[in-house]
Parts: C-alpha cells; structure tokens; sequence
C-alpha cells in the first residue's frame, strides 16, 4: 500500500521532543482524531511510514504497534492495517485525559495560589478568544 494522498503533501517534522516512534503514533493518532483515516479503513504499513519518513523499519513498527495495543489499529493478516472501530472515541478518551492532567490540574492549583475564585477563572477563560 504506498501512502494516502492525504500524506503526499504533509511532512511530519520529528521535533526532538520525545522518540521517534512515540511521534510516529502521535501523527497517525492525530490522522485518525481528524477524520483522515476513519474507522475500518486501511492505514499505510509500517514499512512505508518508513520509507516516506526515513526511518529505521524497526522504529516505523514500534509506532504503529503502539497503536496495535491501544487497540486504535488492527491487522487484518495478509491484507494490511486498519482502523478500529470505536479508535477515535478510544483516542478522544485518553486525550481528555491527558488535558485534565497536563494542563487543567496545574492550572486550577496554580489559581489556588493566586487566589482566583471560580468565576474568575470561568470569566478569565470565557474573554479568550478560542482562535
């Protein structure tokens, strides 16, 4: 399977900020997140994330097997790597997740120092323009 034209025109800029695999996944988890890959639909192999990207094949699977365990993609043997069903909602679930911990928690503990009321938070969030 070679890579979708949605990749063709998109190069993923490995950062620095953590393995390579764990962007890797991170990439393919944010594809799925926004609908370029939906559930039930084939995904480009390990072996061409690394051919398109450069990278070992050894590191290219260990992306996507990430994903295998998470239960986000599935392989169908001898046809490829999927979507999974009910993948985006599983990807949206840890994301929420992973917001609460990383940036809602400091926030609310840092407000506390300070000293904010809750409807100061509330109106501080509400005068941010979300663009």
């Amino acid at each position: 399977m070679s890579i979708s034209p949605l990749m063709d025109y998109r190069v993923i800029m490995f950062t620095g900020e953590g393995p390579i695999f764990q962007q890797l996944a991170a990439r393919i988890a944010d594809d799925i997140v926004s609908g370029a890959y939906p559930e039930e639909t084939a995904v480009p192999s390990a072996t061409d994330f690394a051919v398109f990207h450069q990278m070992n094949p050894a590191t290219a699977s260990k992306g996507v097997n990430m994903l295998v365990s998470l239960g986000v993609l599935y392989k169908k043997r001898g046809i490829g790597m999927f979507v999974a069903t009910g993948a985006r909602k599983i990807l949206l679930t840890r994301r929420r997740d992973e917001f609460r911990t990383q940036y809602v928690q400091p926030l609310l503990r840092e407000a506390a120092v300070l000293e904010f009321t809750a409807a100061e938070l509330h109106s501080m969030i509400d005068e941010q323009d979300p663009a």
